[in-house]
């Protein structure tokens, strides 16, 4: 009898929302838009220092991100010497690929970095759950058809992570926030090899 509650008790704590099994509360949320206030001024240039692993290749380089309209971001990584390693356009959902190095040019590769830049990138989503701990609150949202958690400490985004099968799939980490620009982004995939760095300059 033991061993099935035991059981049972783990079953649901392995069902159990993201943001439970970190220790956050539900809380009363009506529908409302969060709003991710990195990239979304059209009259900046966002430039990085970059590094880029993914699987036994490490890039280096410079990758630049501009709003050029509503919705639409254009997405360019370099190496220092200028040449082009990718070269993507995202309006809203929507993904073309201008560019890409012919090594990185694998279907799985680019709908990662898709789904990736996607996140970083969208602005305003509809939130259908609450969650709070204290003065941090999580977010939920769907993007892309999968569920993404959006934290904000002290109302500064500075988490987002991807989740599947309420597993943590990727986590974006934004760190140095001042005036709607974080410092440093670092992007980790836990079930590839696959981890992105960047460095405001």
């Amino acid at each position: 009898m033991r061993f099935l509650l035991s059981s049972i008790f783990l079953l649901l704590v392995s069902c159990a929302p993201y943001p439970k099994k970190q220790g956050f509360s539900a809380n009363a949320l009506s529908k409302e838009t969060l709003v991710n206030p990195f990239f979304s001024d059209a009259t900046k240039d966002y430039v990085y220092k970059s590094k880029i692993t993914i699987y036994d290749k490490t890039l280096g380089g410079i990758l630049i991100i501009k709003k050029t309209a509503e919705e639409q971001h254009r997405i360019v990584f370099t190496t220092e010497m200028g040449n082009t390693i990718f070269d993507f356009t995202l309006t809203g959902e929507q993904f073309k690929v201008n560019r890409i190095l012919a090594d990185l040019d694998r279907k799985i590769i680019v709908k990662t970095l898709q789904r990736d830049f996607t996140a970083l990138i969208k602005e305003n989503l509809m939130a259908t759950k609450g969650f709070t701990n204290g003065t941090t609150t999580i977010r939920q949202a769907k993007l892309l058809g999968k569920f993404h958690y959006y934290t904000f400490e002290n109302g500064k985004l500075v988490q987002i992570t991807r989740t599947g099968n309420t597993r943590e799939k990727v986590v974006f980490r934004f760190s140095g926030i001042n005036d709607n620009i974080a410092q440093e982004i670092q992007i980790d995939h836990q079930n590839i090899r696959l981890q992105i760095g960047l460095k405001s300059f």
